[in-house]
């Protein structure tokens, strides 16, 4: 259902080279960019992705208060290792990775980090029941 999601930044370079090695982790790319204004990143052009762009603006960018982008991921092992990499390459821990709520084992499993401009994200993915 999702298009594409666009964040705030207030340096493009920064922000550019955090998604290219966070998103990378998952087989996406490139597929737009305009020089000192935004870039988008996705698996192929067409499918859902994630942008970064300065503001049009020209006013400070800023955190959305309760905007939050949620990377679908098809295991445990993928969340963990997307967060990690998130908080590796700088970002912040928003929530560790786990079961929403604490006490299922099955479920919804998801670890919340910040980006470089403090932008939301979160990986999580679908555990069927056993």
């Amino acid at each position: 259902m999702i298009g594409y999601v666009t964040l705030g930044t207030a340096d493009l370079a920064k922000s550019g080279a955090f998604y290219d090695a966070l998103l990378g982790t998952l087989g996406a790319g490139r597929i737009m960019e305009e020089p000192n204004y935004f870039i988008a990143w996705a698996k192929a052009m067409g499918e859902a992705s994630i942008a970064v762009s300065i503001p049009f603006n020209k006013e400070p960018a800023s955190v959305g208060n309760g905007t939050m982008v949620a990377v679908a991921l098809d295991t445990v092992q993928q969340v963990d290792a997307f967060y990690a990499k998130a908080l590796e390459l700088g970002g912040s821990c928003e929530g560790k990775p786990g079961f929403r709520p604490a006490e299922a084992s099955s479920g919804f499993y998801a670890g919340y980090f910040r980006d470089l401009d403090g932008n939301k994200l979160n990986a999580f993915c679908i555990v069927p029941q056993s």
